[in-house]
């Protein structure tokens, strides 16, 4: 009764979806593509076994990549079929893994759309990273015997309660995953108190991430476009935190610095050089650089590029995490440890919360309460070259310490495969 009642919820809400993707392509293109995926019409059929694996969009695309890795060797025969939900998740697939997946998108969550996902590619086994819990297409995959684990899975308490009004729904939706692979303990517990069974912590994937070596090339070729400024880095910042960091920067300027933002989302470029423009700052965008010096009179570099944030975090002397200044619980903190550059956080970092605790515990992070703050502790930390390098160390054995989550992921994988038949390659 209650998967049906979401059911009808949904059916409700379809004028709304479509109008949603009609108002997503008037900013980004991308999202009047494909429609016939979103609703289960797929073009290509596979003649090979899949796996499948749904990353709604960038951070669990990439997060995904060291597991795809052990899914390839341990399973060559098959075919790695990518969904996602954003046309930027989809993108990031094909910069990551170029034409050795399948990319589509997984159609919403009504039972007629998934049926034909899951008819069409016949998945061996499926793996939904984080917190995609859709209850018809969970539903689905037990009622075809296609065994689904949720990997990297986290919820925070934000996010417990949200699921906990929907107690019956969750609980049926949880039960019919055939195990889960939770970031922390406190995702474990909150997951088993919502109904999940079978919960493994097993890390975070995203500590298994390794900085590209073509990126740090990349990053240190932008550095030496700076000329020895000091560099401070605003990365995947989110709506409403630029313009809170450029009036900081007006408020108390730091001498000779350059600023790099980097949007998180991409159709939001042009808004931000509009918010830096109406503040009288000179920038450049990243897609106008080329291998240009930057003018000294440059005062924000506006990193208008998909794909390049390990080099930009290599490129700056001090690191913001975006998402974290305002409410959204905070951006991917770890690929930042990975390179060794020093961090500052926001007040918001519910997404990370055991990896910011044990980044600022080690020494790895800087937690501030505002903008204003931000620039204060940015400027002591630019000031102190010592205090940086150590920071960027402690951020390495960081990243380095927390390693070996793909591993124990694929060894869960593996004993729940155990008791079901793989089809042959």
């Amino acid at each position: 009764m209650a998967r049906l009642l979401y059911t009808l919820g949904l059916l409700l809400l379809l004028p709304w979806v479509l109008l949603h993707l009609l108002w997503r392509g008037r900013r980004q293109r991308e999202y009047l593509h494909q429609w016939g995926e979103r609703f289960g019409f797929y073009a290509r059929r596979l003649p090979v076994p899949v796996i499948w694996l749904h990353a709604v969009s960038v951070g669990e695309t990439r997060a995904a990549a060291p597991l795809v890795t052990l899914l390839r060797q341990r399973w060559p025969e098959y075919r790695v079929v990518f969904t996602h939900m954003t046309p930027t998740g989809r993108h990031a697939g094909e910069e990551i893994f170029g034409d050795t997946v399948e990319r589509v998108y997984l159609p919403y969550d009504y039972p007629w759309a998934v049926r034909r996902f899951q008819e069409h590619f016949r998945p061996a086994f499926g793996i939904i990273m984080e917190t995609e819990l859709w209850p018809n297409l969970i539903a689905g995959c037990h009622r075809l015997e296609i065994p689904l684990l949720l990997a990297n899975a986290r919820m925070s308490e934000k996010s417990a309660r949200r699921y906990a009004r929907f107690p019956q729904l969750m609980r049926q939706a949880l039960r019919g995953l055939a195990a889960v692979a939770a970031q922390t303990g406190e995702d474990a517990e909150r997951l088993t108190m919502l109904g999940a069974q079978d919960v493994i912590v097993t890390g975070n994937l995203k500590f298994d991430i390794t900085p590209p070596p073509q990126q740090l090339a990349l990053g240190a070729r932008l550095r030496g476009l700076c000329k020895h400024r000091p560099v401070l880095l605003m990365a995947s910042t989110r709506d409403g935190e630029e313009a809170l960091m450029l009036d900081a920067l007006l408020a108390q300027p730091i001498e000779n610095l350059l600023l790099i933002i980097v949007p998180r989302h991409p159709q939001r470029f042009s808004e931000v050089a509009d918010l830096i423009a109406a503040r009288g700052l000179s920038f450049i965008r990243r897609s106008d650089l080329a291998d240009r010096e930057i003018s000294p009179e440059t005062q924000v570099l506006l990193g208008d590029s998909m794909g390049e944030m390990f080099a930009y975090y290599a490129a700056s002397d001090v690191a913001f995490i975006g998402g974290s200044l305002l409410d959204y619980g905070s951006q991917n903190l770890i690929e930042a440890c990975a390179v060794g550059v020093p961090l500052l956080l926001g007040p918001s970092t519910y997404n990370f919360a055991e990896a910011a605790r044990a980044a600022r515990a080690c020494g790895a992070a800087r937690q501030v309460a505002s903008a204003d703050e931000l620039f204060i502790v940015a400027a002591e930390l630019l000031r102190d070259a010592g205090l940086r390098r150590r920071m960027g160390n402690a951020g390495l054995e960081f990243a380095a310490r927390h390693r070996g989550a793909s591993q124990r992921t694929l060894a869960l994988l593996e004993r729940v495969l155990a008791r079901v038949t793989l089809p042959q390659g």
